[in-house]
This record gives structure tokens, sequence and C-alpha cells, in this order.
């Protein structure tokens, strides 16, 4: 894609509605949050070269909230991902998920998986890392947003992302990366994995992960273990025996009940504990 015509991309890019089409059918297990009593909805965040689309769920009435990031999966900022947002604004929080593949593609409209994966891998870490900068300076200058009460979360691909920017921005307050992939062979666009920068971490981040997930195996999550006592971070990671890879994503198979109701119970104590 041409830099002009990605620019024009990224400017007239919209939000999905829905859920993506690689994930139907959907789930009967699935949780709808209202927004009654939110203000919800598409905003358009500044970045470097344009705007992207984000989704954005903050209290009706108040001020100075505390900001949560929310990065997506592998399918972008489909509804589930928007739901979440929403399970933090009832909550008190500015929720908001930047729609970070959208220079390379909008995965929400492809059938596949197999279509999703080519697109994902041209997204460059630094173009990540420096748009969800931009996204913390929007939900501070123009929603309200408290800069010092910062914490971030996502689920798989958005896991790894999760403590990568932990360790790319010392301001945000607490991390918890669900089930996020941890080891990987580097390359020009993806340098780094969390366990490369394991050891230097200072902020806490808290990860989840599944014991069946057959995408992450065990030992790297013990390697991972071993990187975090070096660091100064405290950081944790509690592993569901039984839980397979996106046990929380509550829309597909993969959905373990017990598991994501206790993994939300303490990210939201990992959170308050943290000072977000």
């Amino acid at each position: 894609m041409k830099e002009i015509t990605r620019r024009k991309f990224i400017a007239t890019a919209t939000l999905a509605t829905g859920f993506a089409l690689a994930v139907q059918p959907i789930s009967a297990q699935v949780i709808s949050t209202e927004a009654k009593g939110l203000v919800a909805g598409a905003v358009k965040i500044p970045v470097k070269d344009g705007d992207i689309p984000a989704y954005r769920a903050v209290p009706a009435t108040g001020e100075n909230f505390p900001i949560v990031l929310v990065l997506q999966e592998i399918f972008g900022v489909h509804e589930h991902i928007q739901d979440v947002t929403r399970r933090f604004a009832q909550l008190g929080y500015l929720a908001i998920a930047p729609e970070l593949f959208i220079r390379q593609g909008d995965v929400t409209k492809l059938s596949s998986i197999d279509e999703i994966r080519p697109i994902v891998a041209k997204v460059p870490d630094a173009q990540v890392l420096s748009d969800l900068d931009a996204t913390v300076n929007w939900a501070v200058k123009s929603a309200k947003g408290n800069a010092d009460k910062l914490a971030v979360t996502g689920f798989c691909w958005g896991g790894r992302i999760t403590w990568l920017y932990a360790a790319h921005n010392p301001k945000v307050k607490a991390g918890v990366a669900w089930y996020g992939r941890l080891v990987g062979d580097a390359t020009e666009l993806q340098p780094q994995y969390p366990v490369d920068i394991a050891s230097k971490l200072t902020v806490p981040v808290l990860g989840l992960y599944g014991g069946k997930d057959t995408g992450i195996p065990l030992d790297t999550v013990e390697q991972m273990r071993d990187r975090l006592k070096q660091s100064s971070s405290k950081s944790e990671i509690i592993v569901y025996p039984d839980a397979p890879h996106a046990f929380f994503a509550d829309y597909r198979p993969s959905y373990r009940e017990k598991e994501a109701k206790d993994g939300w119970k303490q990210l939201l104590a990992w959170f308050k504990e943290n000072g977000v």
C-alpha cells in the first residue's frame, strides 16, 4: 500500500459493527454489556500519519477517570472488544480500544483466520507502541482521562503487546496480559518478545494463561516467570490448569466461565492494588 493511499485509507476507516466474520457463529454464552449511563462509541485518534478509529466507553458524568487501554485479539476491535470496554466503563473507567491493524487492513471483514494472519504479520511493533502513546494522549486531552492512573490489558495478540507496552511506557501503573505469546523469533517488524524485556520490566504486569493452551507451551510460561524474578516489577503469572487459549472469549467455544470470571476478578484486584 503506497503511503498516500494508506493515509487516505486510515482517514476514511470506520470501526467494526458486530462480530468479526471469522468468528461466526457466535456462542450462546456471549456477554452483552449495556451502554446505559455511558458515553460509548467510535472516536478518531490522531496519530503520526492521520487518524485511526477506536472504540471508547466512559461514564456519562464525572471527570479525571482512570484510563484502561484495551488491546484487541487478532480479530480486531469487533463487538467482543467493544463490550469489554463497556464493562470497564460501567465500573468507572475510561476504556479505549484503538484499531491497531487498520493501516494494514480491516481484519473484521475477513472470513477466516488464514486470511487475517498475513495482515497481522505486517503490523510493526513500533507502529503499535506509537499508536498507543497517541491513544493515551487523546484520552488525557480529549476524554477527561487521568494520566496518573493508566492501565493496559490485552488478549492473545494484545496480550503480547500488553507486556511490550508496559516495558515501553513506564507511566503505566498496571498491566494484565491474557494469554499473550511470550517467546518467538525476532523479525524486523517484531524485534522483541515479552521474555526479552522481562528482566528489565518496572511496571507490574499480571499474566493470565491456560494450562491447555496449545499455542503457548507451559515451558515458555515458566521461562517468563524466571525472567520476571530478575526485574523490580513484582509481576506475576497465573496459570489455569484446565483452560485452553482464549478462555475469556465468551463468544467462542473456547470460553471457560469459571476461569474467565476469576481472571476478571484478578484483573480488577490487580488494578486496584496498583493504584488504577
